[in-house]
């Protein structure tokens, strides 16, 4: 996940969830990988897996 976080190439991933993310990069043909969107449906009632990454505070 967070490979697909930090991949520019779909997009902006602020304000929305990982799965709005992917919706959005498959709507405009960019071919997210499915396993990520796999992964969401399958654990979409965790937060630390419905929200993007963050770097925690160091």
């Amino acid at each position: 996940l967070r490979r697909f976080d930090l991949a520019w190439e779909y997009g902006p991933c602020t304000g929305i969830t990982r799965l709005q993310r992917w919706e959005r990069a498959q709507a405009l043909g960019l071919s997210p990988p499915k396993r990520v969107r796999d992964a969401l449906l399958e654990h979409g009632d965790n937060p630390d897996v419905t929200y993007r990454w963050v770097q925690p505070p160091q």
